[in-house]
């Protein structure tokens, strides 16, 4: 089966670039192949030219008509891997959670659990008039995060 061919040609040419990793796999009902990857330190385009051939050169094309797609994670597209949040360590994340809130912060830190969100707010002072600015944290745990997503900013 296609599927099965792809998964298993896909899994030994990660396996040879170990900075590499999947995001996304889909197969049409017409055969056409679309992988996403993303890796620890990006994604070049050779990259995907080279997994994209792994795979390609090793199916015989007289068993199965396809199309195949490699490209990269998006930079606006969600974070959907945990490896992806080390890469944006030091970065700015809008996430939504699962109750709903939202929170931008800065990506502190990144552990098996889940990630560690920093931010400044604006708050009431606790003794007389007016505001000040206070450091916030929260730790929020992957099963937590409906959708993460990098703040692209320009500088």
């Amino acid at each position: 089966m296609l599927q099965d061919k792809v998964e298993k040609l896909l899994d030994e040419a990660l396996e040879e670039r170990p900075s590499l990793f999947l995001i996304d796999l889909k197969i049409s009902t017409a055969n056409q192949i679309t992988i996403i990857i993303d890796g620890d330190e990006g994604v070049s385009l050779q990259d995907c030219v080279d997994v994209s051939r792994a795979i390609e050169h090793n199916i015989d094309r007289e068993e199965y008509d396809f199309s195949i797609e490699v490209a990269s994670a998006g930079a606006t597209e969600p974070i959907t891997n945990p490896r992806q949040y080390l890469k944006n360590i030091g970065r700015k994340l809008k996430v939504k959670t699962v109750e709903g809130d939202k929170i931008e912060g800065r990506l502190e830190a990144v552990s098996d659990d889940g990630i560690t969100l920093t931010w400044k707010a604006r708050e009431p002072k606790p003794v007389g008039k007016g505001k000040h600015t206070v450091e916030k944290e929260t730790v929020l745990e992957y099963n937590n995060i409906k959708e993460a997503k990098a703040v692209i900013t320009f500088n």
